[in-house]
């Protein structure tokens, strides 16, 4: 199968295309981000998403000296800063490299969210990435969503903490940039939301208001409902955060999904995917070959003798129904039979003289 970002075919993949948002769950360990990306392949994930940032790019200063951590962040250690953590966490140039070879050699796909116009550019440039991940916290950067829009290279834009107004103007502007394929993501960035603000019916809007972009979700609840039923509301691109480990020290681990658990989601997404089917109402090869079983045949309500006109008393209704259906009673009714037919006997045109 395959999905387009916009008019244009980025490759063969799963539908839903899926994501495992590995982020910085690798904990700046790079053979503990093989082994993400391993395992994500291995349940069946069509493309491993981890984030360019470096301690330059995402927080100012002021966030350093205050050692200011993020509400959601659960680690609350006082033996580590903050400056420190992202110091450690951060992917460089070379390793995100190397990270895209492994991937290419592991047959899937690589890509990574952006917080600089450099990094962008790398990903791009260097690295071939089938498209670029803006986070939602840069859907209020213009300078950022217009220079990614102008790359030329597939944009997937979470929709998180924006109210309709914001997604709008990001949506324009990168409209007017040049973006050529841009697909947008519902997103409810607390980890994790409750389920009664994750409102997947955002979906519907977006899609109604950029016809012309995909629409998915980015996943930070907890299991797999909330993705399995963005997918029967028609996502396309499901985005959901991994881990080896749910205990494991570090930023995402506790709200993310383990190999075992997206596994089983990537398989009821795609098993809902394939059950939605289409709009249009068809008639399946099996439904074809089980209509005779299924069905009823006009049949003789008791023993009716040679030269009877018909009446509705004469006829009742049985499997199996490989004779006069139902339906046309009405052509039934008023006929005289030219051969005793006995009771229970099927029915059949063939026992009538002349025209119906």
């Amino acid at each position: 199968m395959s999905i387009s970002f916009g008019s244009r075919v980025v490759s063969d993949f799963g539908v839903p295309y899926i994501i495992a948002e590995i982020g910085a769950n690798h904990n700046g360990d790079m053979e503990l981000a093989r082994k993400l990306v391993v395992a994500a392949k291995e349940s069946g994930c069509d493309c491993v998403k981890f984030q360019s940032w470096s301690k330059k790019t995402i927080f100012s200063a002021v966030n350093y000296r205050e050692n200011k951590f993020l509400s959601d962040d659960y680690r609350q250690r006082k033996d580590f800063t903050l400056e420190k953590i992202v110091e450690a966490f951060s992917l460089d140039e070379g390793q995100l490299r190397e990270l895209k070879e492994f991937c290419d050699n592991a047959g899937i796909h690589f890509s990574s969210s952006v917080f600089s116009r450099a990094e962008a550019d790398f990903l791009v440039e260097e690295l071939k990435a089938p498209f670029v991940k803006i986070a939602s916290m840069d859907i209020t950067t213009p300078p950022l969503l217009e220079y990614v829009a102008g790359i030329g290279t597939p944009v997937v834009l979470s929709t998180g903490l924006s109210d309709p107004g914001e997604v709008d103007r990001a949506v324009l502007v990168m409209e007017a940039a040049g973006v050529k394929e841009l697909a947008l993501l519902h997103c409810v960035s607390n980890y994790p939301p409750r389920e009664e603000c994750v409102n997947l019916r955002n979906m519907e809007w977006l899609r109604t208001a950029y016809p012309g972009c995909p629409v998915g979700y980015s996943d930070h609840t907890m299991g797999a409902a909330a993705a399995v039923g963005a997918v029967a509301l028609g996502a396309s691109i499901i985005e959901k955060h991994f881990t080896l480990d749910k205990g494991m020290f570090g930023w995402d681990h506790a709200i993310s999904t383990d190999p075992a658990e997206m596994a089983e989601l990537v398989r009821m997404c795609r098993s809902v995917r394939a059950c939605l089917g289409s709009t249009r109402r068809t008639l399946t090869s099996e439904d074809a070959e089980r209509r005779p079983a299924f069905r009823r045949s006009i049949v003789a309500a008791r023993d009716i003798k040679a030269g009877t006109r018909l009446a509705v008393a004469d006829l009742d209704f049985k499997r199996p129904g490989i004779g006069i259906s139902p339906v046309d009673l009405d052509h039934v009714v008023g006929r005289v039979v030219k051969k005793h037919i006995s009771a229970d006997e099927i029915i059949v045109w063939q026992d009538f003289d002349g025209e119906a």
